[in-house]
Protein backbone atom coordinates (compact mmCIF):
# COMPACT_ATOMS: atom_id res chain seq x y z
CA UNK A 1 0.00 0.00 0.00
CA UNK A 2 1.40 3.48 -0.60
CA UNK A 3 0.24 6.40 1.47
CA UNK A 4 0.53 10.13 0.71
CA UNK A 5 0.43 12.72 3.36
CA UNK A 6 -1.61 15.20 3.07
CA UNK A 7 -1.13 19.33 3.66
CA UNK A 8 2.03 19.67 5.73
CA UNK A 9 2.13 16.76 7.47
CA UNK A 10 5.03 13.92 6.60
CA UNK A 11 5.45 10.33 7.36
CA UNK A 12 8.72 9.12 9.59
CA UNK A 13 10.17 5.66 10.57
CA UNK A 14 11.95 5.81 13.82
CA UNK A 15 15.08 5.27 14.17
CA UNK A 16 16.29 2.37 16.56
CA UNK A 17 18.90 3.00 18.75
CA UNK A 18 21.39 0.66 20.51
CA UNK A 19 20.26 -1.28 23.14
CA UNK A 20 23.69 -0.87 24.85
CA UNK A 21 25.11 1.79 26.64
CA UNK A 22 28.81 2.85 25.95
CA UNK A 23 29.86 0.99 29.20
CA UNK A 24 28.77 -2.04 27.61
CA UNK A 25 25.81 -2.71 30.14
CA UNK A 26 22.06 -3.87 27.88
CA UNK A 27 18.93 -1.71 28.20
CA UNK A 28 15.82 -4.04 28.67
CA UNK A 29 12.82 -2.61 26.07
CA UNK A 30 10.88 -2.19 29.09
CA UNK A 31 13.51 0.62 30.22
CA UNK A 32 14.18 2.00 26.39
CA UNK A 33 12.73 5.75 25.67
CA UNK A 34 11.36 5.61 21.92
CA UNK A 35 13.85 7.36 20.07
CA UNK A 36 13.31 10.69 18.81
CA UNK A 37 15.61 10.43 15.40
CA UNK A 38 13.60 9.01 12.22
CA UNK A 39 13.89 9.06 8.76
CA UNK A 40 11.42 11.05 6.52
CA UNK A 41 9.33 8.25 4.07
CA UNK A 42 7.00 10.77 2.56
CA UNK A 43 6.17 14.53 2.63
CA UNK A 44 2.53 16.27 1.69
CA UNK A 45 2.70 18.92 -1.11
CA UNK A 46 2.83 21.25 1.88
CA UNK A 47 0.72 23.51 3.14
CA UNK A 48 -0.95 26.82 1.82
CA UNK A 49 -1.02 30.43 3.09
CA UNK A 50 -3.69 32.75 3.45
CA UNK A 51 -3.96 33.41 -0.14
CA UNK A 52 -4.36 29.96 -1.04
CA UNK A 53 -1.00 29.73 -2.78
CA UNK A 54 1.22 26.47 -1.97
CA UNK A 55 4.12 26.57 0.11
CA UNK A 56 6.65 24.05 -0.98
CA UNK A 57 7.92 21.74 1.87
CA UNK A 58 11.81 21.71 3.63
CA UNK A 59 11.95 18.65 4.28
CA UNK A 60 12.14 15.45 1.61
CA UNK A 61 12.03 11.79 1.94
CA UNK A 62 15.35 9.91 2.70
CA UNK A 63 16.27 12.53 5.10
CA UNK A 64 17.15 12.22 9.02
CA UNK A 65 15.24 14.03 11.58
CA UNK A 66 15.14 14.85 15.10
CA UNK A 67 12.06 15.66 16.73
CA UNK A 68 9.87 16.18 20.23
CA UNK A 69 9.43 13.30 21.98
CA UNK A 70 5.91 13.88 22.11
CA UNK A 71 5.62 14.87 18.71
CA UNK A 72 3.26 12.76 15.82
CA UNK A 73 -0.02 10.47 15.57
CA UNK A 74 1.60 7.13 15.91
CA UNK A 75 -0.07 4.77 13.15
CA UNK A 76 0.60 0.97 11.66
CA UNK A 77 0.80 0.94 8.01
CA UNK A 78 2.01 -2.59 6.38
CA UNK A 79 2.37 -3.98 9.31
CA UNK A 80 5.15 -1.41 10.24
CA UNK A 81 4.81 1.65 13.51
CA UNK A 82 5.12 4.70 11.71
CA UNK A 83 4.35 8.36 12.51
CA UNK A 84 3.12 11.43 11.06
CA UNK A 85 3.55 14.49 11.85
CA UNK A 86 3.26 18.19 10.72
CA UNK A 87 6.79 19.77 8.93
CA UNK A 88 6.80 22.37 12.06
CA UNK A 89 7.30 19.26 14.45
CA UNK A 90 10.71 18.44 13.35
CA UNK A 91 13.50 20.60 15.35
CA UNK A 92 16.35 19.41 12.66
CA UNK A 93 17.88 17.74 9.96
CA UNK A 94 20.68 15.51 11.06
CA UNK A 95 23.42 15.80 8.26
CA UNK A 96 26.18 12.78 7.95
CA UNK A 97 29.43 14.32 9.26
Amino acid sequence: MTFRPLGDRILVRRVEEDAKTPGGIIIPDTAKEKPQQGEVLAVGPGARDKDGRRIEPELTAGQKVLFGKWSGSEVRIDGEDLLIMKEGDVLGVLDAA
